[in-house]
């Protein structure tokens, strides 16, 4: 959902990616158009193409000529590797300064980390069963 924590053009192509890293825009596939992301989202079609076009210049999409913007070959895993190294500087790296401050040991850390993955599947399941019901 678009909001106004950042610009709406980055927001757009976060839900592109998003979509591709989740499966629900698969390589080669193609990608809504400007017009209907724009309608969807009530914002200016300049604004959705301005998200759009920043994916073509990272190569995450491309353009048919009269037809629209597909999913390039090889875009989720690129989106999953930036992602991956994203995730290590903000939350990986901050993590282990911070254990590092409070004495916790490695291998403790590794064990919490589990700990908590574990917790975290425990819950998605716990809600998929709520759902279902």
């Amino acid at each position: 959902m678009i909001d106004d924590s950042r610009p709406i053009f980055l927001q757009i192509a976060a839900l592109i990616e998003n979509d591709i890293v989740d499966g629900n825009l698969p390589e080669e596939s193609q990608v809504p158009s400007t017009n209907e992301f724009a309608a969807f989202h009530r914002i200016n079609p300049a604004t959705a193409a301005k998200g759009v076009n920043l994916l073509v210049e990272e190569g995450i999409l491309y353009k048919r000529r009269g037809i629209g913007m597909f999913v390039c070959t090889g875009a989720r895993a690129a989106l999953v590797a930036r992602r991956t190294q994203e995730f290590f500087e903000q939350y990986v790296r901050p993590l282990a300064a911070e254990a590092r401050k409070l004495g916790i040991p490695p291998d403790e850390l590794s064990r919490m980390i589990t700990r908590g993955a574990e917790a975290a599947t425990a819950a998605d399941g716990n809600q998929e069963r709520s759902a279902a019901l």
